[in-house]
């Protein structure tokens, strides 16, 4: 009979597609993988691997014996979840995979509680694009994924993977102080014509998002500055060069010079935790729903729907509190950087 932990190394492996990175996922090193893979090789009288360029890649019997693989790696989660649930508690590890703006505006209490909590759990995070997490949950990458969708673009409805929603968060245009719109009380995408966007880069969700939003208003939008983190937008909107669109969640003070403005309709993007159906009855898995809802509400008393409490956001009510972040009433530090009273959301995070 085939070696359960050998195959689990090759399965790795073909998810992700190198040596390293599967050594990396399994908390192995790459010798140790490596020599889980000769050993298959030898026990299956059959050449898994073969050098391609620089790297590695799998022959056609290991594609074949991978996908087997992948099977059988359905069937322990299942008894692994079977067994957690007769324990009763969180046990095990627990990979989580997150947006840049959910890792830092909602993760760090979530990750502390479940830490303090549930000794037995040991949580993993790595930050990915939700176009990306999803993927790594239908392949047994990660187990759990933080992920968002817009109203204007749904989420689609996946096969073999569940989900829960987490909350509602809502988005603002920034503008230069000195912008022609700062000083309306909210504006809509046509009121945007013609101006250039700094925006995250292509193939993110909120990249297309914002195209979409933009394109309904009837003219292609210029797209002039792709960047990765929001606090690099805020940076080049209060340099004067464009605007840019920040969401609520991991916001904390804005630079002087800036202004926050209401965008009508109002963007909303909807949070939820994805896992895969094998391990929905999973008690690690239950928990950290239980636990991203209600830090949720604590960060959102307002509500986890995200529509009267975010346009009280947008309109210069001080956002939620960010662990580890200055308060929304901060005075000016040494390098100048301060809530703008009226408009001040935060320190604003990574793209996503």
């Amino acid at each position: 009979m085939l070696d359960v932990f050998r195959l689990r190394a090759l399965h790795a492996v073909s998810v992700h597609g190198s040596v390293g990175a599967a050594a990396d996922a399994l908390g192995y090193t790459p010798s140790a993988v490596s020599q889980q893979i000769a050993k298959l090789e030898r026990e299956t009288r059959t050449t898994l691997l073969e050098r391609r360029g620089r790297g590695i890649a799998l022959t056609d019997a290991a594609e074949e014996l991978a996908a087997t693989a992948e099977q059988l790696m359905g069937i322990l989660e299942r008894a692994e979840t079977g067994l957690e649930r007769r324990r009763g508690r969180p046990a095990g590890r627990l990979a989580i995979g997150a947006f840049a703006s959910a890792a830092r505006g909602l993760l760090p209490g979530v990750l502390a509680q479940l830490a303090r909590e549930h000794t037995a759990l040991d949580v993993r995070l790595s930050e990915v694009d939700p176009h990306h997490s999803i993927d790594l949950v239908t392949r047994g990458v990660i187990d759990l994924a933080i992920v968002h969708d817009w109203n204007i673009s749904p989420l689609p409805g996946l096969d073999g993977v569940e989900r829960a929603a987490i909350g509602e968060d809502v988005s603002a245009v920034v503008v230069p102080a000195g912008h022609r719109l700062a000083d309306r009380e909210a504006v809509r995408g046509e009121d945007l014509v013609g101006e250039r966007w700094i925006c995250q880069p292509p193939g993110s969700v909120c990249h297309d998002w914002l195209v979409r939003m933009l394109r309904g208003s009837g003219r292609e939008p210029d797209l002039a500055y792709e960047v990765a983190e929001y606090h690099t937008q805020v940076a080049l909107v209060a340099a004067g060069v464009g605007v840019a669109l920040v969401p609520r969640l991991g916001s904390g003070p804005l630079p002087v010079g800036v202004a926050l403005l209401p965008l009508e309709p109002t963007p909303v993007r909807r949070l939820y935790a994805l896992w895969r159906e094998g391990a929905s009855r999973r008690p690690a898995i239950e928990e950290t729903v239980r636990v991203l809802r209600d830090r949720w509400r604590l960060l959102f008393p307002d509500g986890t729907t995200g529509s009267a409490g975010g346009a009280a956001w947008a309109s210069g009510v001080p956002g939620p509190a960010v662990e580890g972040a200055p308060s929304a009433d901060a005075r000016p530090d040494a390098a100048g950087v301060a809530s703008v009273p009226g408009r001040g959301v935060g320190e604003v995070t990574d793209a996503a």
